[in-house]
């Protein structure tokens, strides 16, 4: 199910509160509540063995129409609470009235979360949210991660290699390369190579093995950090229960693919235990191919009443032929038959990660908690590329190794393969400790909810280059050297006031010191050739980092909220401090964001999500990076851009609408419309780009799905993904140029089916997944250097045991 909001949808596993009242016979009907006495709103509802249920309202309360007599067992489930069942007998029709207490939920899992635990419903969120959970994943089935993050109004997912290994995320018009404008956990940890000195996504969780999503775009992102332009992507993955259960999922499909996912988990006196292993690979699909493995176990240990300890241990290991090289527009123009060659098949880059994080809980009382996390990881990206060369006059270089692509009769249009390698191989560490006190009080009898915490965050990345004389090789001369270092200080409070019990306010504030410095040891000088070298430089930079934000609710179905906060992001260390060692003016990237929306549900059968968002930046950081299509270096003050526009979200649950008693059937759909531009003069090759649209900022996209569930077991989904046409430059230029790296991406639309059938007396699920079902030809992207054309049609099948 997926509880969106921000334009967000609350995607419900069943039907929206309840069914249609006209011409229906209610049944069954209550109020659930906490062990406290405090109403539980969006509690989930569900008869078991039919395609009933509903939410509780805001009140709590809940109903559920025409049901036949007989027995039926209901389940009651909240996240943060212990799911319970009830069974109940109808006889002659006549009405139940229930009221519903939650469980103790016994031992949580101490961690950190983006959304109170215990308000994934978003009833008091000042701002947009977006929560993903593990049913809506399991039925999108998906192929890559990037499925999942559309199904979020506002993100936009660029495809590289098409399976989300290395993702790409521009959340309301930012640019998306590597995601360096998003902030990206999981369990709350950090997963950048470097969170502040080198922000990349290099290495993705895996959707696979995730429990649920978390999506913040709003003012309550100043409680992390550096980021907080975009928003903040938390993946959250499988806590220990408190019974025995466990999956075996298998599924294959053409190209060789091939996914096994094995997951246990368990509690043992005051031990809890979450085991998953995930192996996952092809030989071919579109040109990539991958083999990966991700070993990753959660522990609990229930110390004492008061405490709790977590811990968790990660173990991830890539190997595939990714490439920054792509097809030139000549080869593209041929119309498919180049799509997918293999242009460098030595190419292969290798990611390992070991990571290693704790959790602990301390209960002073019921009303102020401690909670700390402490984690530490290691990240080894090694890169080998195969050198290339493009030139207008089409001449070979002197290394050629014979190899030629595209057309040697057109200027430019042929790429040379070069019989030499660039190892770029670079390791990086991370560790940091964050305490944060949770106190709950009250003021002139008003609640309060205060967050106050600090965060230290030490980081180090050992880079260098190594040129091979012939393709494929890992050795060779040692050409560049360098060490990059950073200290990191961040402290923030956050007081929530309930000033009435329709009426919040948030008010935050977020200090950030971060001490960078670059040790650069060996490197190329001009004239000179390769040299080592001490050059050492480095820099200082503070910034303060308020926020608000406010939540209202004038009527049981009707909620407004919106925000104001600073953006920031500090500059890339390898940015800031020049290969010469001097310490440039380069400001950090800064923002202010203003959102405004409401969430509704007018009819027991729509829900509809709407938000408004601007977001004025001072100086937005252009990247320049090989990865974004740049050569590494020169100007990336970007200056001001202006990005502004608007979220929708809408559930209908057709099966409540039409009346439909045994089978489940809602659409959805999520559609962003956005400007973004650079909004000051700024010449460019000569030419004045203000107003011209940011590079990869389409003005619109779609996600929308069907989805149909039966008594009988039979699901079926279908989901549509439209993105409107995009320019690769600040120019905008519209004809593409020949090597294919510059020009209008035009819009696309792709649709992908999922048909499932679940056998319950063999705890058993099968399903077919059709990806790209119209087999649409599309360039999903012109970066890094060339184009990147969609995968094809794929079709897999998969299988999946419980217990």
């Amino acid at each position: 199910m997926i509880w969106v909001l921000s334009l967000v949808l609350i995607y419900p596993s069943y039907a929206i509160n309840g069914e249609n009242k006209e011409g229906k016979s209610l049944i069954v009907s209550g109020q659930v509540k906490s062990p406290e006495g405090e109403i539980i709103p969006f509690a989930n509802i569900l008869v078991l063995g039919t395609v009933k249920g509903t939410y509780t309202n805001l009140d709590g309360t809940f109903q559920i129409y025409d049901l036949e007599d007989g027995e039926y067992t209901i389940k009651v489930s909240a996240v943060g609470y212990k799911s319970f069942t009830k069974t109940i007998q109808i006889i002659n029709g006549i009405v139940r009235e229930l009221d519903l207490v939650f469980e103790e939920t016994g031992v949580e899992m101490p961690q950190i979360t983006i959304i109170a635990s215990k308000d994934r419903v978003f009833s008091r969120v000042p701002g947009s949210v977006t929560y993903i959970d593990a049913k809506e994943i399991q039925t999108i089935n998906p192929l890559s991660g990037n499925e999942v993050l559309r199904r979020s109004p506002g993100v936009h997912v660029v495809d590289e290699e098409g399976l989300g290994m290395r993702v790409n995320i521009g959340i309301r018009g930012l640019d998306p390369d590597r995601s360096r404008s998003v902030l990206v956990l999981e369990d709350g940890v950090p997963v950048a190579l470097s969170p502040y000195g080198e922000p990349e996504m290099y290495y993705t969780p895996v959707m696979d093995r995730m429990a649920g999503v978390e999506i913040l775009k709003g003012s309550g992102q100043i409680l992390f950090g550096p980021q907080t332009i975009g928003g903040v992507i938390n993946y959250i993955t499988a806590n220990p229960p408190q019974d025995e259960e466990g999956s075996i999922y298998i599924q294959g499909g053409q190209g060789g693919f091939f996914s096994g996912l094995v997951n246990y988990g368990n509690t043992f006196g005051n031990t809890g235990i979450q085991t998953s292993l995930l192996r996952k690979k092809a030989d071919n699909i579109g040109p990539t191919e991958f083999d990966i493995t991700d070993f990753n176990t959660k522990f609990l240990f229930n110390i004492n009443e008061n405490s709790e300890l977590g811990m968790k241990l990660g173990i991830y290991n890539e190997s595939s032929n990714s490439t920054y090289i792509g097809i030139n527009q000549v080869m593209f123009d041929r119309g498919g038959a180049d799509d997918f060659l293999r242009l460098a098949p030595d190419d292969r880059l290798d990611v390992r990660r070991y990571s290693l994080s704790f959790n602990h809980q301390y209960r002073f009382n019921k009303n102020v908690r401690l909670k700390t996390i402490a984690y530490g990881y290691t990240t080894t990206r090694n890169w080998n590329r195969q050198d290339f060369t493009i030139n207008n006059s089409n001449t070979p270089p002197s290394n050629w190794t014979g190899i030629v692509w595209g057309d040697v009769e057109i200027p430019g249009g042929a790429i040379y393969m070069r019989n030499s390698t660039g190892n770029r191989n670079r390791q990086f560490e991370v560790a940091g400790i964050e305490p944060r006190l949770e106190v709950d009080y009250k003021v002139f009898d008003l609640k309060n909810e205060l967050i106050v915490g600090t965060r230290y965050l030490y980081e180090r990345a050992f880079e260098q280059r190594v040129d091979g004389t012939r393709a494929g090789v890992k050795s060779g001369n040692l050409v560049e050297d360098e060490v990059r270092t950073g200290y990191a200080l961040a402290a923030y409070i956050q007081n929530k006031v309930n000033l009435s019990p329709k009426l919040d306010l948030n008010m935050g504030l977020r200090f950030e010191n971060f001490d960078y410095e670059r040790d650069i040891r060996r490197r190329s000088f001009p004239g000179l050739g390769v040299r080592d070298t001490v050059l050492v430089a480095g820099n200082v930079i503070n910034e303060i980092i308020p926020g608000f934000g406010f939540n209202y609710r004038p009527a049981q179905t009707l909620n407004v909220f919106g925000g104001i906060h600073k953006g920031y992001a500090p500059p890339r260390t390898k940015d800031a401090i020049t290969s010469l060692g001097d310490v440039l003016d380069l400001e950090a990237e800064k923002s202010v964001n203003y959102e405004l929306g409401l969430r509704t549900e007018p009819l027991k059968w729509l829900f509809l999500e709407a938000t408004g968002f601007v977001m004025n930046f001072s100086n937005q950081i252009i990247p320049v990076s090989e990865s974004s299509g740049g050569v590494g270096f020169g100007l990336v003050n970007g200056g001001a851009t202006l990005n502004r526009g608007v979220e929708t979200a809408l559930v209908m649950d057709l099966s409540n609408l039409f009346g439909f008693s045994k089978t489940r059937l809602i659409y959805d759909i999520n559609a962003t419309f956005l400007k973004a531009t650079f909004s000051e003069d700024r010449f460019q090759n000569g030419v004045n780009i203000n107003g011209n649209k940011t590079p990869y900022a389409p003005d619109w996209f779609i996600n929308s799905a069907l989805t149909l569930e039966t008594e009988s077991g039979l699901g079926l989904r279908l989901v549509g993904n439209f993105v409107g046409s995009q320019f690769g430059d600040e120019l905008n230029t519209i004809q593409p140029s020949v090597d294919g790296r510059i020009g209008i991406i035009p819009s696309y639309k792709v649709f992908d089916a999922v048909i499932s059938y679940q056998i319950k007396n063999w705890n058993s699920k099968f399903n077919l997944s059709v990806k790209n079902l119209t087999d649409e030809r599309y360039i999903a992207s012109r970066r890094p250097q060339g184009i990147r054309v969609g995968i094809p049609r794929l079709i897999t099948v998969g299988y999946q045991f419980t217990f």
